[in-house]
């Protein structure tokens, strides 16, 4: 039996040694998984595969554990086939049906085994439906060349939409099963874009590494360039000056206000409430050219470098940066309170979309839409890293689980970034902000978490014998919560399914890795 003390306990950016991860069979880490992951103070940060030898993959899993800020490492390696482990461990059910679609592998027993994306495995030349690289796929049926999900009856109608949609807008496909009105199930089909960004990884770092991290998922160019810059640093046994993080920090609540401003005006363009709407849009781009002045770029490109940051903030522009994050902040919070007092608003966000407590912990919801369900957890606080282990920002949390829920969190979240953006331009640490890395310690894995304006991003890099990328692995918040989203939409009514939709707000491309 595979106890907790088994597995490889590290820390957030602390590289360990690869040889030093144990590897047991797959009874022992199916056992272990179920027993390390409790839904009220631990989670599924990755669970990955990587070729072991021509007839078997090892699957790594990365669990979080929230009181002790710890990392768990397991692995174990699998054939053709092994007993699905989501069958006991709901977390994994998404990364199942990856691990089937990228390496060929059965997760047998598995509830609802079906590829998430558009592609093939890429090393077996078949994934393990038995499609094979040059198998065409028809668009009027699953990539798994199966018809989708139905519900037979009187009165049943299924809605498509998408994968091309009357908007700027990347491509996803939705497809309703409906009685009425009213939304039976919801059926999301993304990947249609083949971006092949984890692949391109492979190898590196090189030149290009930094341009794909930071396209990983363009609204969050700043979240991910630090997950991975963190991460770089932990393996380079270097750290960023103080300046240097407290500017990153920064960048990322400047980041979290612009998309979170967006949000509430996106949510009340969605329930007609036009003012709000209109003032939130002109007020994200104030956010966003406070980025801009930072960097010269409105998205943070350029500005998050291995060993610290590309730019420095003088005091002149420490100066106008405070301004505008006064006046930003006032505008946002005048533009939120139109909408809070208005009940024919609130009427629309309140019960609808709801997600249990419960549904949001098997399914290990992260970030603003797991908080809205009231589950307490932020890698700001739970696994800090750069100001964060020296200046907390409180968790913002609410119980609802319904659109309001996922609204409200935002606005909490608005208010405590703002916060913490003063305090911190009032008391930026003196000194550089850039540091030479070394070299990157050879046959290792590190983990870097960051807490995205969507939630938990999680990095993981396999370093060969030279010291590059064997192996690495993002995952993004959205892959936690597009189940979520299908969750909420049930026995909703149909026409609801835009406001849930901006309620969570996800990547499409920050899914398609």
């Amino acid at each position: 039996m595979a106890a907790i003390d088994e597995s490889l306990t590290t820390f957030n950016c602390q590289p360990v040694a690869l040889a030093d991860v144990p590897v047991v069979s797959c009874e022992d880490f199916a056992e272990w998984l179920a027993n390390d992951l409790d839904s009220n103070s631990s989670g599924l940060s990755a669970l990955f595969g990587v070729p072991a030898t021509q007839h078997s993959v090892r699957l790594y899993a990365v669990t979080n554990h929230l009181m002790t800020g710890r990392l768990c490492v397991m692995a174990t390696d699998v054939g053709e086939r092994y007993a699905s482990l989501t069958r006991n461990v709901s977390q994994a059910h998404w990364f199942e049906r990856e691990i089937a679609e990228q390496w060929g592998v059965v997760p047998a027993g598995h509830p609802w085994l079906k590829p998430i994306r558009f592609h093939h495995s890429y090393v077996r030349g078949r994934d393990a439906w038995g499609r094979t690289d040059d198998e065409e796929i028809l668009p009027c049926v699953q990539p798994d060349g199966t018809d989708y999900f139905k519900v037979r009856g009187e009165e049943i109608h299924e809605v498509a939409v998408g994968p091309v949609h009357a908007g700027v807008i990347e491509p996803g496909h939705f497809r309703f099963q409906c009685h009425g009105e009213n939304v039976f199930s919801l059926e999301i089909e993304l990947g249609f874009q083949h971006r092949g960004i984890e692949r391109s990884l492979v190898g590196g770092p090189t030149k290009r590494t930094l341009h794909y991290i930071e396209t990983a998922a363009g609204d969050t160019t700043t979240g991910h360039a630090t997950a991975y810059c963190q991460l770089l640093e932990g393996l380079a046994g270097t750290e960023a000056p103080l300046r240097a993080q407290a500017i990153r920090c920064l960048a990322l609540e400047f980041e979290r206000l612009a998309n979170h401003t967006g949000d509430l005006g996106g949510l009340a363009t969605d329930v007609g409430f036009l003012p709000t709407a209109s003032f939130c849009g002109r007020i994200r781009g104030d956010w966003l050219n406070a980025t801009a002045l930072m960097c010269g770029n409105r998205f943070g490109r350029s500005l998050v470098r291995p060993g610290g940051t590309r730019w420095d903030l003088n005091d002149g522009l420490v100066e106008e940066l405070a301004k505008r994050t006064a006046a930003a902040f006032e505008d946002v919070s005048g533009a939120a309170r139109l909408m809070w007092d208005v009940p024919t608003a609130m009427a629309r966000f309140e019960n609808c979309g709801t997600v249990s407590r419960d549904v949001a912990d098997g399914l290990g919801l992260v970030g603003t839409a797991g908080r809205a369900c009231g589950i307490d957890r932020d890698a700001r606080r739970d696994f800090p890293s750069g100001m964060y282990r020296f200046a907390q920002i409180p968790v913002s949390v609410w119980h609802t689980g319904d659109v309001f829920a996922r609204a409200y969190v935002r606005w909490l979240e608005i208010q405590r970034s703002a916060r913490f953006l003063r305090e911190q331009l009032r008391a930026l640490p003196i000194g550089g902000v850039q540091r030479d890395l070394g070299p990157l310690r050879p046959s290792a894995l590190t983990i870097s978490l960051t807490e995205g304006w969507r939630g938990e991003i999680c990095h993981v890099a396999i370093t060969d014998e030279a010291g590059g990328f064997a192996h690495y692995k993002i995952v993004d918040p959205s892959f936690h919560n597009w189940i979520g989203l299908a969750m909420a939409l049930r026995n909703q009514e149909i026409s609801d399914f835009p406001v849930n939709n901006k309620s969570f707000n996800l990547s499409y491309c920050g899914h398609d890795l």
